[in-house]
């Protein structure tokens, strides 16, 4: 009987220790921001001439990465990635909708994000605003932005922060992917959201 109520002791153990894992939260691979109070949204205009915020996503992942057009390294370089990542999740991508908000209104005209931006990936939209939506959108998100003069008045760069924001269906913030790191890590984390 001992032999009995300690295996039965033991297998309740070994359950209780499985549900721990079941229910422990997801390990990303990239900076989890889950619970923050910013990046609640946004109210801009997309590619096609249609307003848009946040909440015009919900039941989909989001990602959402702040750029601009003329950009020499960072946006084109996470735009392809954006599209390896769609690629590598297949049939599941269509629950994701990648944003590319643009932080030179100037220059970035609705004409010309609806060239370059489906030019990664045809579902990928365009937002873009007026120059004060566009620093209202970057400081909710807190995203670093700065025109740095070029030669001509036209022909400047804007540096800015040099990430993606990840929300979940419901379009609560998730994480924040690093630049660089790869399709892999994201894909993986896309996944877990998923």
């Amino acid at each position: 009987m001992k032999k009995l109520l300690s295996l039965a002791l033991l297998a309740g153990a070994l359950l209780l220790a499985g549900c721990d894992k079941l229910s422990s939260p997801p390990a990303f691979k990239n900076t989890d921001l889950t619970g923050l109070d910013y990046a609640k949204g946004f109210s801009l205009t997309d590619h096609t001439g249609q307003a848009r915020t946040l909440a015009d996503f919900r039941g989909k992942l989001v990602v959402l990465f702040f750029g601009y057009t003329q950009c020499p390294d960072v946006c084109p370089t996470t735009m392809a990635e954006m599209a390896a990542v769609m690629k590598e999740l297949g049939p599941s991508s269509n629950d994701v909708q990648v944003l590319f908000v643009t932080l030179d209104p100037e220059r970035d005209t609705q004409e010309v994000l609806a060239h370059y931006v489906p030019a990664f990936d045809k579902r990928f939209i365009g937002l873009r605003g007026t120059p004060e939506q566009t620093a209202q959108t970057a400081k909710e998100f807190k995203v670093f932005v700065a025109k740095v003069a070029g030669s001509t008045p036209d022909n400047y760069t804007v540096d800015h922060t040099a990430g993606s924001y990840v929300f979940d269906k419901e379009g609560r913030i998730r994480l924040f992917v690093r630049h660089g790191g790869g399709p892999a890590p994201i894909v993986h984390d896309l996944r877990q959201l998923l």
